[in-house]
């Protein structure tokens, strides 16, 4: 004969839960949340590197433009102040455009437009080729070192500088 059960019948365990889900490993939704954000913060870094190694070289130029300017202030030497700009402005063209040290004329003329400035800014900076072959060269030395100023905060950009025009005839 069975066991007699009790009054309320058989006694039962109670009920017990499933163990709480583990933090780790984490569900696809986080990783791709992680990997986004690590994506992010990989793009500001560089966005911010970049924009700062670009305000240090604008800095430089600027920098290196107001000692010319100082120098020509104690000195006084119009031709020595066409030369070193006429220099400054090839080597920062020359980072853009290989041939910009061999160019003379209509040639420079293109490279210095390929940063946007304004035409009374690029007449005013081909006038330095012209002084800089004459001995006592009469420069208005601050109008030439507000333009030589503009072209240079605008070429610190490598994305104001127009890509090369292909030249017609040349294949």
């Amino acid at each position: 004969m069975p066991q007699s059960l009790p009054q309320n019948g058989p006694e039962l365990r109670d009920i017990h839960l499933p163990p709480a889900p583990s933090w780790w490993p984490l569900a696809p939704g986080w990783w791709a949340m992680i990997v986004l954000v690590l994506l992010a913060v990989i793009v500001a870094a560089w966005f911010l590197l970049h924009r700062h190694r670009q305000h240090k070289q604008q800095r430089l130029l600027l920098g290196e433009l107001e000692e010319l300017a100082a120098r020509h202030a104690r000195v006084g030497d119009d031709a020595a102040l066409a030369a070193a700009l006429h220099q400054l402005l090839r080597r920062v063209a020359r980072s853009h455009d290989e041939a910009a040290t061999r160019q003379r004329g209509d040639s420079w003329r293109r490279t210095l437009a390929r940063v946007p400035v304004a035409i009374p800014v690029l007449d005013r900076l081909m006038a330095l080729e012209q002084a800089i072959y004459r001995p006592q060269a009469k420069l208005d030395a601050p109008a030439t070192l507000a333009a030589a100023r503009s072209w240079l905060r605008a070429a610190a950009s490598p994305r104001a500088w127009k890509p090369l025009a292909v030249e017609q005839g040349h294949v």
